[in-house]
């Protein structure tokens, strides 16, 4: 006879389910949501960067982003696990519902993780391995287990986790890091604080409940509106700087201008309009704004890049 017991989220749930779990929970674990934006960043900087590299090879490096990416997430929850259970947002997750282990999920994403860094360097190269570890070091451990429950700069500082994956594919054609990856990496960076205190100035209450200092929280919405507009006003000459440069077009260029005045335009309106329909509007367009910018990198490079700047006419 199967043995019941009380599970975190206080239901009852048979042995045999939670230990095994179900295929549905495992893929939750690796947040696919969040991947699918780490990815496709990972796969711009891949395929704008200068060079070439197989197909194949191609497709093994954007996998071991994504897979990397995910056991980061499902390490996040086995560590959060505590924090996820006290939010309304995240109490559905695998973990706090008692679907899965929290030793079976560390245990997921820990080997995922080796896996995906051992496969990048042995393919690949190293360059791009070590930036995948780096990556996911930073996240779990600066992030995750340092910063966010400490600091209100927890999304500035441990936005850098996120900001990597241009970079990595960009080592994965190059084997090298450089000025216009780097960009790529300062483009997410910037982009971060004002896309999660979005989230936050509509969430406030859950993370207070939680106990996560966001900056809501700790200072108030406030201070947190007027950050976010200096977030996105920084933002804009940095998205111009890959035309800037010569690593995109002038196509890419006027759609980065575009895009990041809209930015700024719906920072102006959150901090005049305190409702939270603004803040859902603003992080639901930050999410559209950076896969256009890194959309229109592709759609520039696709389109032979330099050869949309006007050239002059020889007399």
């Amino acid at each position: 006879m199967e043995v019941s017991r009380p599970t975190l989220a206080g239901t009852l749930v048979d042995d045999a389910a939670i230990a095994g779990g179900r295929l549905g929970d495992y893929v939750a674990l690796l947040k696919p949501r969040v991947m699918s934006l780490v990815v496709f960043s990972g796969f711009a900087g891949l395929y704008v960067a200068p060079g070439s590299i197989h197909p194949f090879l191609a497709l093994v490096a954007v996998l071991c982003i994504a897979v990397s990416a995910g056991a980061a997430g499902a390490i996040n929850m086995w560590y959060d696990r505590d924090i996820d259970a006290a939010m309304s947002r995240t109490k559905g997750r695998p973990i706090p519902a008692g679907r899965v282990l929290p030793d079976e999920a560390l245990a997921f994403g820990v080997t995922l993780s080796l896996f995906s860094v051992m496969v990048m360097g042995l393919a690949v190269n190293w360059v791009a391995a070590g930036l995948l570890a780096a990556a996911s070091l930073f996240y779990v451990f600066v992030y995750t287990m340092w910063l966010k429950r400490r600091t209100p700069q927890n999304i500035v500082i441990g936005g850098a986790a996120g900001a990597f994956p241009p970079m990595i594919g960009w080592a994965a054609v190059t084997g090298s890091v450089s000025v216009e990856s780097v960009v790529l990496f300062a483009i997410i960076f910037m982009w971060t604080p004002p896309h999660f205190w979005a989230l936050a100035l509509y969430r406030e209450g859950d993370y207070a409940k939680a106990g996560v200092p966001m900056l809501p929280v700790v200072a108030g919405k406030a201070v947190t509106r007027r950050q976010m507009l200096a977030y996105t006003v920084a933002l804009v000459p940095l998205s111009l700087l890959p035309s800037l440069l010569g690593s995109a077009g002038l196509l890419y260029g006027l759609v980065a201008a575009v895009a990041s005045v809209c930015f700024v335009l719906l920072a102006l309106r959150v901090l005049r309009d305190h409702s939270d329909r603004a803040a859902r509007q603003m992080f639901g367009y930050s999410i559209l704004y950076l896969f256009v910018i890194f959309t229109f990198l592709i759609i520039d490079r696709t389109a032979g890049g330099m050869a949309f700047w006007p050239v002059p006419v020889m007399g």
